[in-house]
């Protein structure tokens, strides 16, 4: 049993063990106690008539135990040397520092072996539609490195309680193997979501939706930070730190934290909405609270939008998740509308052939929606006949509407010419009743009943 405990580098700390007579394990409510439960769970104590003696279940598992951890048996590499046992150097016998040696040079040729043999097995569990994509096929053999290291390391742990060196010694390299193995792990896992980043992203951008090329960074680096505190939280058990109360501290004090900084955590919050919700996305021009530009970034705490003089505005993701949203660049038509007065001694029938051009104006352009537009003769004016015109262009970004507008435009103009059809602007007529050697200039209106109601109904005739 002692050399079961010495294989796998497990110290008894007498200083550890409770000197409780009736001592209860907490785990099982039995008079019980293991030495060392993560590790050898079949191993423990049990009080028999007021003693601790080991249990039978601890002595029947022990030739299982000790041929995990010597599959060779404890003298297997003595007789393979040939060496008396006799003398030593630094308290190590002379064969165990011949095993050392060997067992180094084994380690760096099992790595050159173990790497050349995984290169092309990760190639090819890389290998996709986007593997022609990764510019740095280095990042590859990296993972086939670090791959080959936690092979060689897994193998060295097997192979060192051979050598059956003092526990003290065997303590601290285990631990350091651990460690170095826990540290290659996590690297192991950063390289492997470097790879998934470059995939994922190359996906992205063959999607319309652009709010998964901002997601990916954060995902990335989410995971990034689960992997890392995971590595820390292992090597701080290896350590022997009690993981347990320091994670319970640390979540007082980020409890603490928290409700120092609820913004934060309200815009951490906004974030999760706007990527689930989707208001908008990269590229999209949005108004809000005054706030009118292109959406640049989506970030946790802020989105931030560049307006028309490329400025930068940053705007906490909590306002954008409790504000009203206009955004602009969902839209798949561009409303052109617009008031268009002509002046008052334009006659009827020309005011309804320049209305009626129009209309065929939006009927002739490309782009303009033809199953809803509106023209027609509005209102009367201060000092215009007022013409309602409204349509919809379909473009898809703000110059191209520009444009579009701009030949409308021109084309209502020259429409206009073409028809000798004037554009009234803002005016006031003063009319003097009565001036010397001019007369009264108020005309004479025929009030007779007969004569109104004769020429209303000839107007109304020809209207129908």
């Amino acid at each position: 049993l002692k050399q079961i405990m010495d294989g796998k580098a497990l110290y008894v700390r007498l200083e550890e063990i409770p000197d409780k007579p009736d001592y209860i394990d907490t785990l099982t409510g039995k008079t019980i106690y293991k030495l060392f439960p993560a590790q050898l769970p079949d191993v423990f104590l049990r009080k028999i008539d007021g003693k601790w003696y080991y249990s039978p279940e601890t002595v029947a598992a022990i030739p299982a135990l000790h041929k995990e951890v010597y599959p060779w048996g404890t003298d297997a590499l003595i007789k393979w040397l040939p060496v008396e046992r006799q003398g030593s150097f630094l308290g190590l016998q002379a064969w165990q520092w011949i095993g050392l040696v060997i067992l180094i040079f084994l380690t760096l040729a099992s790595f050159f072996v173990v790497s050349r043999v995984m290169r092309p097995v990760v190639r090819f569990a890389a290998r996709s539609r986007y593997s022609n994509l990764l510019e740095d096929k280095g990042k590859l053999f990296v993972i086939a490195n670090r791959s080959a290291l936690l092979v060689v390391g897994w193998g060295l742990m097997k192979l060192l309680p051979a050598l059956q060196l003092p526990i003290v010694v065997m303590v601290w390299l285990m631990r350091g193997i651990e460690i170095a193995l826990v540290v290659l792990l996590a690297m192991l896992l950063f390289s492997i979501l470097e790879i998934i980043r470059i995939y994922a992203f190359r996906y992205a951008l063959s999607t319309e939706n652009k709010l998964d090329e901002q997601l990916l960074p954060i995902l990335y680096r989410s995971a990034q930070i689960i992997v890392g505190v995971g590595a820390i939280i292992y090597i701080l058990s290896l350590l022997e730190v009690n993981v347990t109360a320091l994670i319970a501290g640390v979540s007082i004090g980020g409890l603490a934290l928290a409700l120092a900084a609820q913004d934060t955590v309200k815009n951490l919050i906004g974030s999760a909405m706007i990527f689930f919700d989707k208001p908008f996305q990269i590229g999209d021009w949005i108004v809000m609270s005054g706030i009118e530009g292109e959406v640049v970034e989506v970030g946790f705490r802020s989105t931030r939008v560049q307006t028309v003089d490329s400025s930068i505005v940053s705007i906490p993701n909590n306002e954008i998740s409790t504000s009203a949203i206009t955004n602009m660049g969902v839209r798949r038509y561009r409303m052109f509308k617009a008031m268009l007065g002509v002046t008052y001694d334009t006659p009827p029938a020309l005011l309804e052939a320049f209305v009626d051009g129009l209309r065929q104006l939006i009927e002739l352009h490309p782009l303009t929606k033809k199953d809803n537009y509106l023209v027609y003769f509005h209102s009367f004016g201060d000092s215009s006949l007022n013409i309602y015109f409204r349509t919809h262009l379909g473009v898809a970004t703000f110059k191209e509407e520009l444009q579009e507008r701009e030949k409308l435009a021109l084309g209502i103009l020259e429409l206009a010419n073409k028809l000798g059809v004037r554009f009234a602007f803002p005016t006031q007529t003063i009319f003097v009743e009565e001036f010397p050697g001019n007369g009264n200039t108020t005309p004479n209106y025929d009030i007779d009943p007969a004569n109104m109601e004769a020429k209303t109904k000839e107007q109304l005739e020809k209207w129908k």
